[in-house]
């Protein structure tokens, strides 16, 4: 059988985390050797994967350093073919893997191959999205996307045209669930993750070095993964500073400092608009959401 290394960065849901652990155990058809890095968890979840799963290798660190960072930790020292990316709060159907791994195991020009991820109540998530570029700062996230929620620019980036039930080549998958191919890695030149993108958009980059590099990514709609959406990132204290900066670095590093300037400049527009819809909500009708957090945010990204 194929020996795969399963990476499982995992902050504050032990629950989850073991029912991720237990269906991962029932996968058919692979050799696992699984690594769980605990973030520095205060839920106990280290002390449960010992206690349960004596099996996994247990990586505890002393500090919480992010989502890009423990996947690096998981990642060192890798000598299997084939390692997979997986968050805590997903469920594998016992098949899925195999499926991702019979796929590149047939497929030498792909670097990756990612799974159809459904909500627990099973409809599918449309979690595949094409890269960003320097139009979609203008369109994602600004009072464009209200104005023109069906612009061309916004189903591009969303991948619209993407049919959930057809097997297809995608851009950038999520890495909840993404299974990757050792020697890709090996050949980026750098670390899997760039650390300086924290928490978002470090799947963006990972995905754009494989393709620039000459890789493939595929979609396998019958590899099926339940997947409980942002349970450790909605622990994040100052959630929106931290994605207004991850994606500030990731502009910065593929698009030139002057994209930094388009980011900043379309957060100040966006945060216009969304200060004078609060002001003006009561007058319809609407409760007023506070402007503190999100002032603060723009705040740290306009001084970044």
């Amino acid at each position: 059988m194929t020996r795969v290394r399963v990476v499982v960065p995992s902050w504050n849901v032990r629950d989850l985390l073991r029912e991720c652990l237990a269906a991962l155990a029932a996968s058919r058809g692979v050799e696992l050797e699984t690594v769980v890095v605990d973030d520095a968890s205060a839920d106990g979840s280290a002390a449960m994967v010992a206690r349960e799963f004596p099996a996994v290798r247990l990586v505890e660190l002393e500090r919480n350093v992010g989502f890009a960072a423990a996947c690096n930790e998981g990642l060192r020292g890798l000598r299997a073919p084939y390692a997979l990316l997986l968050n805590a709060d997903t469920r594998l159907d016992p098949d899925a893997l195999a499926r991702l791994v019979a796929f590149l195991e047939g497929h030498a020009d792909y670097a990756a191959a990612a799974p159809r991820l459904v909500h627990p109540d099973g409809r599918t998530q449309r979690a595949c999205m094409a890269f960003p570029r320097l139009a979609t700062a203008l369109w994602f996230a600004t009072p464009l996307e209200r104005w023109f929620p069906d612009s061309r620019e916004l189903a591009r980036y969303f991948a619209r045209g993407l049919d959930p039930e057809l097997e297809a080549d995608v851009e950038q998958p999520p890495a909840a669930c993404l299974l990757l191919r050792a020697s890709a890695l090996e050949g980026l030149g750098e670390g899997p993750f760039d650390e300086r993108l924290v928490l978002y958009f470090n799947d963006v980059d990972l995905s754009l070095r494989l393709a620039r590099a000459g890789w493939r990514t595929r979609y396998l709609p019958d590899a099926r993964v339940v997947h409980h959406v942002g349970q450790s990132t909605r622990q994040v204290p100052e959630r929106l500073l931290r994605w207004h900066l991850d994606r500030l670095a990731y502009y910065r590093k593929h698009h030139g400092r002057a994209a930094g300037l388009l980011l900043k400049a379309t957060a100040l527009w966006s945060f216009a608009d969304f200060a004078l819809r609060q002001w003006t909500g009561p007058l319809r009708g609407a409760t007023p959401e506070p402007l503190a957090p999100v002032a603060r945010s723009l705040g740290g990204l306009l001084v970044a």
